[in-house]
């Protein structure tokens, strides 16, 4: 072992007492005094800086000039994977001693206390912090500055609204803090404002210099039912649905999507340069500038539907350029429906061209006129001759009759006198209903007017030539009162029709009047063929019974049931006037027949 010797140590004053056993009390208190220099004045609660003098798995051992070094848990220097021997930290003093004599120090309560401190400061000094973007929340991200976390709210990021957030999340960003809350210890910051300060300046650029018809790029930022909102560089300006093609655009995003960058055209704004309409199309020239010269009245032309309104269709020859298909213009039918009934949107189809205004940009069509008009057709008048027999749909009802389509676009018109021989018919909707079917025969064509006579009476004879022998005057009837006001009754006759009587005319002899649903006796005392009009009384079936035969009456009418007897019928139809056929025909055979002469004896005066 090698000898060393300390030349400036006194040895003497080394006893057997210890170290400084020798040493007088102003020695001591000089000595004490210069150690005492050697440490740092440190107070509890304060932040220091400490120097790594030694690293283990578990612990980290640092200086911070005191007495002793305090140890603190490896665990804090996570944020520092390269920590090493002589790399200075910041600490805490939490205690100088603790029951062991053994210095307390904390490295994350001293990164706490001075992130705050920076934090406030860059609140008070409106500084740029660096952030880390650690994850995403609810409504925004949460970021780290200076080892404090706080939220970015998602309106904050950027001057346009941000869809995914998780594309910033391991990122970088310069933010500002704009808001401490001291009782929660929540920091909100924002990246928007830095942004917003560089488009400022852009943005008076932008203004100052905005004129109607400049054309400027820019990005759409936000997409709505009714048009586009397109950032013009911290401008924003709405670009509207009717604006962005010149052809028909049901919703924005079938042309644009979110971020696009487009050119647009500044078609006006406000005095304030607040609102600024933009459009798109105007960039393109109009469709109708580029149709082809051909294209003119009566030319057929193809399309697909793209609307359909309760007046008609409109077809989509190219975009931009469209014609009105109206609903009368779809069919040959005078009977006008829904043109859903027709086509429908998304239809190919052909039409042709009934009127075109290139000025007014405006187009009319039809597609009716790509098949032959039936009022044309070669075998119309064999067809519809006068006295062919048809059936067809009843379309429409008015006060005087009925349309019947017997084909599409060959309507006739039934009057409401010729809907029945026996029944008084005030409206049609009496006797028919709409879409039902009734078989006419045709009265009468006049191809020039497209006019249609029909009837369906005269499907059957008239009855009334019949009648006029049945219900002669003076005959009798069993009839029901069916219906009864101020003036006259009205009588139910056989065959189903009707009579009329006087008030007076139902008086029975017992004085008392017939009563509604009542079946009385009554005898014809007015028969009208023309007006199909028959009076009847039942006060003269009774009144002459009661006259004293004075002299030698006359021998009473004979009744018409007792020249032929009526079969019993129900309510009377129009397939049942075969049967008053029949009777007409006996009655006519009857009257045709030689009357037997008979040959009065003369008496022997006469002789």
């Amino acid at each position: 072992m090698t000898n060393q010797t300390f030349p400036d140590f006194d040895w003497e004053k080394v006893t057997k007492k210890g170290i400084g056993g020798g040493y007088t009390a102003a020695e001591k208190a000089d000595l004490e005094a210069v150690y005492g220099e050697t440490f740092a004045a440190i107070e509890e609660k304060d932040v220091v800086d400490a120097l790594v003098v030694g690293i283990t798995d578990r612990e980290v051992l640092l200086n911070i000039g005191f007495k002793s070094d305090g140890i603190v848990s490896r665990s804090e220097f996570r944020d520092l994977p390269d920590l090493k021997v002589g790399d200075k930290v910041e600490v805490f003093i939490e205690k100088q001693e603790d029951a062991l004599g053994q210095l307390v120090i904390s490295r994350k309560k001293a990164r706490i206390l001075t992130a705050w401190s920076k934090i406030e400061g860059a609140l008070e000094t409106d500084i740029i912090v660096d952030a880390l973007i650690k994850r995403r929340t609810k409504g925004g991200l949460i970021v780290d500055i200076f080892g404090i976390e706080a939220f970015l709210p998602g309106s904050q990021i950027d001057v346009k609204p941000i869809r995914d957030f998780d594309v910033f999340v391991g990122k970088r960003m310069e933010v500002k803090v704009v808001k401490i809350n001291h009782t929660n210890d929540n920091v909100v910051v924002s990246h928007k404002v830095l942004i917003e300060k560089d488009l400022e300046s852009q943005r008076q650029q932008i203004l100052t210099n905005l004129e109607k018809g400049q054309v400027l790029e820019g990005v759409v930022k936000n997409i709505t039912n009714f048009g586009v909102f397109i950032d013009l560089g911290g401008v924003d300006g709405l670009l509207h649905i009717t604006d962005i093609s010149w052809g028909r655009v049901n919703h924005p995003n079938e042309v644009l999507n979110l971020d696009d960058k487009i050119k647009v055209v500044v078609l006006d704004f406000d005095d304030d340069k607040k609102r600024i309409s933009l459009g798109m199309k105007q960039l393109e020239s109009h469709p109708w500038d580029s149709l082809a010269e051909g294209l003119e009245v009566g030319s057929k032309v193809s399309g697909k539907i793209v609307n359909i309104a309760d007046y008609g269709a409109f077809l989509e020859l190219k975009p931009g350029v469209e014609g009105l298909i109206h609903v009368s213009e779809m069919s040959w039918s005078q009977h006008l429906r829904n043109p859903s009934d027709f086509l429908q949107i998304g239809d190919d189809i052909s039409a042709v061209v009934l009127t075109m205004d290139k000025d007014e940009r405006k187009m009319s069509l039809g597609i009716k006129q790509m098949t032959e008009d039936p009022w044309t057709k070669q075998d119309l008048l064999a067809k519809y001759a006068i006295g062919t027999k048809h059936k067809g749909t009843v379309r429409n009802l008015t006060n005087f009759g009925l349309f019947l389509e017997l084909e599409e676009g060959i309507d006739g018109l039934v009057h409401v006198s010729d809907l029945s021989w026996t029944k008084k018919i005030k409206h049609p909707s009496d006797f028919v209903k709409i879409g039902e079917e009734l078989e006419v025969i045709v009265l009468e064509l006049d191809v020039d007017n497209r006019r249609l006579a029909l009837s369906h009476k005269h499907l059957e004879e008239n009855p009334w030539d019949t009648f006029e022998t049945v219900f002669e005057v003076g005959t009798v009837h069993e009839c029901n009162i069916v219906g009864k006001n101020d003036k006259q009754v009205t009588l139910e006759l056989p065959y189903g029709i009707e009579g009329q009587a006087g008030l007076k005319a139902i008086a029975k002899e017992d004085g008392t009047l017939g009563e509604m649903g009542e079946k009385l006796s009554f005898e014809v005392i007015e028969f009208n063929k023309e007006e199909k009009k028959i009076v009847l009384s039942h006060t003269k079936t009774w009144e002459v019974q009661k006259e004293e035969p004075k002299a030698e009456k006359k021998k009473a009418p004979a009744k018409a049931t007792d020249k032929v007897k009526l079969p019993e019928m129900e309510k009377s139809t129009l397939g049942d006037l075969s049967a008053l056929s029949a009777l007409r025909d006996q009655l006519e055979s009857e009257e045709a027949s030689p009357k037997k002469k008979v040959v009065k004896k003369k008496t022997s005066d006469e002789a």
